[in-house]
C-alpha cells in the first residue's frame, strides 16, 4: 500500500509541477499571457504541497527520489504535449533515474 501511495503521490506531484512549469512557459515564451503564468504559479504551488502527503517522514529523501520521477515526467510531458521524440539515450536516462526512484524510496532499510 506504502509503494501504491508513493507512487501516486510522485506522479500526482509530476503533474502538478511539470504542468505549472509548462504554463508559466506557455504564458511568457509562447505569449499567451498573465493568465497562463498565473495557472502555473497555482500549480507550482500544488506541487510544494503534495510532497508533504508521502509517507516517509524524510525531506531529503522524498526529494532527491521525486527528481527521478520529474526526469522521467518531463520527457513523458514532452511526448504527449509537444510530440518531443525522444532518443534512446533520453530513455536509457529515465529508466536510470526510475531504477534511482525504487531504490531510494523502496530498499530496505536498516540493513548493512
Amino acid at each position: 500500500m506504502t509503494v501504491l501511495r508513493s507512487t501516486a503521490l510522485f506522479l500526482l506531484a509530476a503533474v502538478a509541477e511539470i504542468g505549472g512549469a509548462w504554463l508559466i512557459w506557455q504564458g511568457v515564451r509562447e505569449h499567451r499571457g498573465v493568465l497562463w503564468i498565473g495557472a502555473g504559479v497555482l500549480a507550482l504551488g500544488a506541487y510544494g504541497f503534495v510532497a508533504t502527503l508521502q509517507p516517509d517522514p524524510s525531506f531529503g529523501r522524498i526529494l532527491a527520489a521525486y527528481g527521478g520521477v520529474f526526469v522521467a515526467g518531463s520527457l513523458a510531458w514532452g511526448v504527449v504535449v509537444d510530440r518531443f521524440q525522444p532518443d534512446r539515450w533520453d530513455l536509457t536516462g529515465a529508466a536510470l533515474c526510475l531504477l534511482g526512484v525504487a531504490v531510494i524510496m523502496f530498499a530496505p532499510r536498516g540493513v548493512a
